[in-house]
């Protein structure tokens, strides 16, 4: 929640809460489906998807996100589109060009490499493979997600320099890595983001305080929202890039309001993931959801699902329990940080 918005009641959040379950068109981030609790506020949809490793005490910021979009107004925009990124998973080679074709009239492609099992040549591989795809006016961006130590980034880094990257998302897990990377790298001009490193740091803004990163990739759900998110951008004081966390389109309507707030928008966002999907609350495919990239770009628009997929995509009832329970507890948890000390 904002810091002076009070607490919807739980009651309120579980009475219109649907938790649903969506097939992804590929293994993503380790999985092939994708859980996720939609809930209907007086603001309209807002969607809780904290990934199911995460802890209470990290999910619960996911909560106060999702119901500050739900039952707050929001920032006013500055834009009302949004150009996105294609999302490439590490997949081989030979799966680059179906990928890409998701991604209608996206003109920056996001590739996932350091894929725990895979090699150094299946990341080479799959970006040349891209590069091939996009052709010269292409971007090409890298994400690590922490993955490499800070020999093994600069080594990757040399190994994929002659396809013109973009930048190079968390390519080490710490901030003290970046700040090394990053020195190291600095005179090839390929620039460092952070992402882990704001989103789940105790301190988000350390990584600007460190000089360890020229860019930061901000997400609205883990960052506990759109204002906060807004926050820490400023305070920042770097170019910022608005991603998803492979959010169903009512929570990429949240990341959209996100781009849309932020008064410089440089780089291309990474919230085209409902291509991801091969099925979404808002179509009848992934190709027809509401935010689903159409000419590179997404509208800036809240999304209301359809009623119809949100029984046929609906999780099974031990999933439902699983998630509802989850809500209790870190509704349980953002209680007591907003309950009056003393």
């Amino acid at each position: 929640m904002t810091d002076d918005a009070p607490l919807p009641p739980l009651a309120d959040i579980l009475d219109t809460a649907r938790v649903v379950a969506l097939p992804l068109v590929t293994r993503f981030r380790g999985i092939d489906v994708r859980e996720a609790v939609l809930i209907e506020g007086p603001q309209g949809w807002t969607e809780f998807s904290p990934f199911v490793e995460y802890a209470d005490d990290e999910a619960a910021t996911w909560l106060a996100a999702a119901l500050d979009f739900g039952w707050n107004a929001q920032p006013a925009p500055r834009r009302d589109a949004i150009r996105v990124n294609a999302t490439v998973p590490a997949v081989a080679a030979a799966s680059v060009p179906e990928v890409l074709a998701r991604f209608d009239g996206c003109r920056t492609a996001k590739v996932k490499v350091a894929e725990p099992g895979q090699r150094l040549d299946d990341d080479v591989a799959r970006v040349r493979a891209v590069r091939a795809v996009m052709g010269e006016e292409g971007r090409i961006r890298l994400d690590a997600n922490g993955a490499w130590n800070v020999d093994e980034a600069e080594h990757a880094i040399h190994a994929m320099a002659e396809f013109d990257l973009e930048y190079v998302e968390q390519p080490c897990a710490s901030v003290e890595e970046l700040s090394e990377l990053r020195r190291r790298v600095k005179y090839m001009g390929i620039p460092i983001a952070a992402d882990e490193s704001i989103r789940k740091a105790e301190d988000p803004l350390a990584v600007a305080e460190a000089g360890a990163a020229d860019i930061i990739v901000i997400k609205a759900q883990p960052l506990g929202g759109v204002r906060r998110a807004l926050r820490i951008v400023e305070a920042a004081g770097l170019p910022a890039v608005v991603s998803s966390a492979l959010d169903t389109s009512v929570g990429l309507g949240m990341g959209a309001a996100l781009a849309a707030a932020l008064p410089t928008l440089d780089y291309d966002c990474g919230l085209g993931t409902a291509s991801l999907f091969a099925r979404d609350v808002t179509g009848t495919d992934a190709a027809a959801s509401a935010l689903a990239p159409r000419g590179g770009v997404i509208e800036v628009s809240r999304v209301a699902p359809v009623a119809a997929l949100l029984d046929e995509l609906a999780a099974s009832a031990d999933r439902r329990a699983w998630w509802l329970e989850r809500i209790r507890r870190t509704h349980a948890l953002l209680a007591a940080r907003t309950a009056p000390q003393g």
